[in-house]
């Protein structure tokens, strides 16, 4: 059975944004290792079309950069969405009912999958799918956004905290 995992960077006032802020080099690296040992991921529309910039080869991209997008690419994921009537590359479309698609999703894969986006992560929090969230906290202060928890708060547990670099703290958290 595969662990659904949330994990995103967020800002002190817990907030979400890839303009707003960026992992530095350590971080990133501990990102490309992550997408490499993930067994796929599973995302909203949104996040899936921001995310597709990893599907085309940029000069400019430094080796973290590169290894980053051919882990992106190897991996299976999943979008889920009402609006698209396609995907991407090694990319499948869940347009149907949300929970009945991820609970069997669950069921026939091993390791972890990514939950990538806050919108999708409320809706599998509400259905109580999520088993890890990881919350990358960042030294930046954004005063507005997207929430990292984009609807109720979920009752959690702190299970570990572990510094990334030398500003960034993962806190790891399951439901309580």
């Amino acid at each position: 059975m595969a662990k659904f995992v949330f994990g995103m960077n967020q800002s002190l006032d817990g907030y979400v944004d890839h303009t707003g802020f960026a992992p530095d080099a350590t971080l990133f690296r501990h990102f490309v290792k992550e997408a490499e040992a993930q067994t796929g991921s599973v995302y909203g529309r949104v996040m899936y079309e921001i995310m597709r910039y990893w599907d085309d080869e940029h000069p400019d991209w430094d080796d973290d950069e590169r290894a980053f997008a051919v882990a992106w690419r190897r991996r299976p994921k999943w979008v889920v969405s009402r609006t698209l009537t396609e995907v991407g590359p090694n990319a499948t479309l869940i347009s149907g009912d949300l929970e009945t698609a991820l609970k069997k999703l669950k069921a026939e894969q091993s390791g972890e999958i990514e939950i990538a986006g806050p919108n999708l992560a409320k809706s599998l929090t509400e259905l109580n799918l999520i088993d890890e969230y990881r919350i990358y906290l960042h030294p930046v202060v954004l005063g507005q956004g997207k929430p990292y928890f984009a609807g109720p708060r979920p009752k959690l547990r702190l299970v570990a905290n572990d510094a990334m670099g030398e500003d960034v703290i993962r806190l790891t958290y399951v439901p309580a």
